[in-house]
């Protein structure tokens, strides 16, 4: 730390909630999570993904150094992304290189497991007053459909377009991989999209692969209802233009 330290002249608070936090300290990003089991993951899935990573540094727990990736975010959730036709297609060549690599070991929730987490999210959407519950039923009749038996793949499991970086219109790494298990690979390519519908054909331009539209659209669903409770008790706001709430409202 010292050594990191040196001559910085000050720490960037990334993203920070009462599980963990993510500082930046120079050119080096300092991950601080109450779980280590979700530090785990990460490494093991950075060692074993097929697709650039940042550098580990070094690991002393609670603490995971990173180092920064060159190039830029893809994009933000609830901003138009000015990153080319080019670059969205070279996330989706990627995210195919992921899902054609040997599975990870750990185990994703099942259709089952998901329709429960679904059931709670919803009732509290509801009976707590934050969303309409028409909007509710109607989004959560869209995402059932998603509940459907799916062939495992290495799934990123948090695939947001701000944990893409690209430079000069290729993928120059992904981050944040706590996440990562067997999966859908339509999830991946539903939350990469997220709130950027209007990019998912040069998405899938490089993916290259047939994929099921209607799957990746009620995966939009699902993630959103999902999302909204964990976003408002961690601090952030998914009724942000652009964001969850908005991406509900726009699937009615």
């Amino acid at each position: 730390m010292p050594a990191i330290m040196a001559g910085v002249e000050e720490v960037e608070v990334v993203v920070a909630h009462h599980e963990c936090a993510t500082l930046r300290v120079g050119d080096v990003f300092l991950k601080i999570d109450s779980d280590q089991t979700r530090t785990d993951v990460e490494v093991a899935a950075m060692a074993a993904a097929p697709v650039p990573t940042p550098e580990i540094l070094w690991r002393k727990p609670p603490v995971l150094a990173l180092a920064a990736l060159p190039g830029t975010a893809l994009g933000r959730l609830g901003e138009p992304s000015i990153a080319s036709s080019a670059a969205w297609a070279a996330a989706g060549a990627a995210v195919r290189m992921l899902h054609d690599a040997p599975l990870p070991p750990r185990p994703g929730r099942s259709p089952d497991e998901l329709a429960s987490h679904l059931d709670g999210e919803c009732e509290w959407l509801v009976t707590s007053g934050v969303l309409p519950a028409d909007l509710v039923t109607h989004n959560r009749r869209i995402a059932e459909m998603a509940l459907r038996p799916w062939k495992p793949v290495f799934t990123h499991g948090d695939l947001q377009v701000a944990h893409v970086f690209v430079a000069d219109d290729e993928i120059t790494g992904v981050i944040d991989w706590s996440e990562a298990a067997q999966g859908d690979a339509l999830f991946d390519l539903a939350t990469l999209t997220l709130g950027h519908q209007e990019r998912l054909s040069d998405v899938l331009a490089g993916y290259g692969a047939d994929v099921d539209l209607d799957v990746i659209r009620v995966w939009w669903s699902l993630r959103s209802l999902l999302g909204v409770r964990w976003l408002i008790e961690h601090g952030f706001d998914p009724s942000s233009p652009g964001c969850e709430v908005d991406v509900l409202r726009s699937r009615m």
